[in-house]
């Protein structure tokens, strides 16, 4: 998956949306512009648009690697903050509706069709109040804080005004923790609480937090690591404010947030697990698939087309059974490829040499494949020992726009026998090249497009391509083991899963119980990655239902394209066609593949 690039995600889906209105946006042109200057004037809005947000949203800027607002921290959770939200994005469509699509075309009317897309979604979307379920085990606000403060994270700590900046954003740190714990307790009064079985993961993430002494905790790493051409006078100043803010501020605020989670939001948590158990909870699920799909398709339709996908792929994997001379039922070769020892690493070094002899693999059958690719670094990281228990098995985070700061595959080591060899290759392939690196950063590199689109994103598109990147394993030289073959297959089989449960969680009363069974019934994933899968499910209704929901397209539209041009078919051509105008809606990704088919006929 990808790692999220704001903050805003990981405590509720209504922080993604800037936090206040500190100046007017640009004075909308008259409605009578003229076709030809339609486009400037709306790419002038988009780039006003863009600049505001990120001074509404710090957080978003930083994770850019935008240095102007690292000393920032809005309210994110406040009632000022979500009537500041609404006007923003109300104001906004307001203003690019005025001059309407009329006349435009190719990149400029993407851009319109997306804009309003996004803001309407943005609207429609505060009906529902997650703004009272800030925290759960999967997008902890508290872990977030860690990141940026730990020195390892977006926020840069290079300069003296580096180390100043995050002195005055993490003293809002607890304004921030104690809005979340007002938001609970309103969320008690309401009936709209978390699951239990989430929240007591929960404890022991803000435990592994907390130490008795500032210099115990890795919010102390930037001290520890303090550039050495740094004064004697500003090394002591800064030691001594940030052991400061660590003892009086930051600690208590994680004491306050922890003793509240464990003594008084604990009781008031819920035994059920799906989102349509909670008030407005059937639509409010409805909307998160239309959101992270982007399609017309009801529950109970994505549901089916699980059902109908998992059969598919079980009778390939049958097949991989025949090749290697397996004997026994499916359910049995699941167990073996969970248990085998020859598919399990023996150190955390091991896996990481893997992965990096992977990416020299791959990397050497891509020019087969792609005459697009990014500029920017790449690297592979484990993930942090704080939250890896509760991570997924591996994502990306992308580049920052300067390209001071690569594109990260973070590897998760925790639990290192249940890390599976052939779990290896498609995850590569998926997380980082040709996925996520490739599809992410391209997009940022592409420059002539508004910012929104650059930086922006399309769920169903970034995980559908992660998805369909697996696919073409064999043509880049990988899946020459069937176990690694099976690897692919189980993958994709664990994505049409998705399909399956998160629509039988959240609209079809199952327990977390029975989706963890089914998943074990169904596939080769280990106790440890069932638990973990069904839980983010919980977490983050709905956002499962983009992988298979995009691959599918995408797919559908190569054999469109293949069949329609014949020969004329270019591979390479085609993935260009995909990714060059960043990621858009699937209905979008239609219209212009269509008209790319057209093109390239004539």
């Amino acid at each position: 998956m990808i790692r999220p690039l704001v903050l805003a995600l990981a405590v509720a889906a209504a922080l993604a949306a800037p936090a206040s209105v500190l100046a007017a946006p640009a004075k909308a042109p008259v409605a009578t512009a003229q076709p030809a200057s339609k486009a400037q004037q709306l790419n002038r809005l988009y780039d006003a648009f863009w600049e505001e947000e990120l001074k509404l949203n710090p957080l978003q800027a930083t994770f850019q690697g935008d240095p102007r607002y690292n000393d920032q921290l809005p309210n994110l959770l406040s009632a000022d903050y979500r009537a500041k939200q609404h006007a923003f994005n109300q104001g906004w469509l307001d203003r690019v509706q005025k001059i309407g699509p009329e006349g435009l075309s190719g990149q400029d009317l993407i851009s319109y069709q997306i804009f309003v897309h996004d803001q309407k979604t943005a609207l429609e979307g505060e009906r529902f109040p997650d703004w009272m379920i800030p925290i759960n085990q999967f997008y902890n606000l508290a872990n977030f804080v860690v990141m940026f403060g730990s020195g390892t994270g977006p926020q840069p700590f290079k300069t003296v005004k580096d180390y100043d900046n995050w002195l005055k954003r993490a003293s809002q740190v607890p304004v921030v923790f104690d809005q979340a714990i007002a938001n609970m307790k309103e969320g008690v009064a309401h009936g709209v609480v978390q699951p239990k079985v989430l929240m007591v993961k929960v404890v022991p993430q803000l435990d592994a937090v907390m130490k008795d002494k500032p210099e115990d905790t890795l919010f102390w790493m930037p001290v520890k690591n303090m550039p050495a051409d740094f004064s004697a006078a500003d090394k002591a100043r800064l030691t001594a404010q940030y052991r400061t803010l660590i003892a009086d501020q930051l600690l208590p605020a994680y004491h306050r947030l922890r003793d509240y989670i464990a003594n008084d939001y604990m009781p008031h948590t819920r035994d059920t697990v799906g989102l349509d158990a909670l008030p407005d909870g059937v639509a409010w699920y409805a909307y998160q698939v239309k959101v992270n799909t982007t399609t017309d398709r009801t529950p109970a339709q994505i549901h089916q087309l699980g059902l109908d996908e998992v059969a598919r792929i079980q009778g390939e994997i049958r097949g991989v059974m025949q090749q290697v001379g397996f004997k026994g039922s499916l359910q049995d070769f699941f167990q073996f490829m969970r248990t085998d020892p020859r598919f399990t690493f023996k150190s955390e070094d091991a896996l990481l040499a893997h992965y990096r002899g992977i990416e020299s693999q791959v990397m050497a059958g891509v020019p087969r494949l792609f005459s697009l690719t990014p500029k920017a670094k790449f690297e592979i990281r484990p993930v942090e020992a704080y939250r890896a228990q509760s991570a997924a098995g591996g994502e990306y985070n992308g580049p920052s726009e300067d390209g001071s700061r690569p594109g990260i595959f973070y590897v998760n080591t925790y639990d290192l026998p249940s890390r599976r060899t052939w779990d290896a290759e498609d995850l590569f392939l998926h997380e980082a090249i040709p996925g996520h690196h490739f599809q992410i950063a391209l997009q940022q590199e592409l420059t002539g497009l508004p910012k929104f689109r650059r930086f922006g994103g399309e769920t169903a598109f970034a995980e559908g391509w992660g998805l369909y990147a697996e696919s073409l394993g064999k043509d880049l030289g990988m899946y020459k083991d069937p176990y690694d073959d099976f690897g692919y297959l189980q993958n994709e089989l664990w994505r049409a899963i998705r399909l399956v449960v998160d629509t039988g969680l959240h609209s079809k009363g199952w327990t977390r119980e029975q989706v963890i069974k089914y998943m074990l019934d169904n596939s080769a994933a280990s106790q440890t990655d069932a638990v973990a899968e069904a839980e983010r499910y919980m977490a983050i209704p709905g956002q499962a239902l983009a992988y298979k929901s995009g691959e599918l397209k995408i797919k559908e539209l190569r054999a469109k394209a293949q069949q329609a041009l014949g020969p004329k078919f270019d591979i390479r051509a085609f993935h260009a066609e995909v990714l060059k105008d960043g990621a858009v809606p699937l209905d979008v990704l239609e219209d212009k593949v269509d008209r790319w088919i057209a093109a390239q006929k004539g």
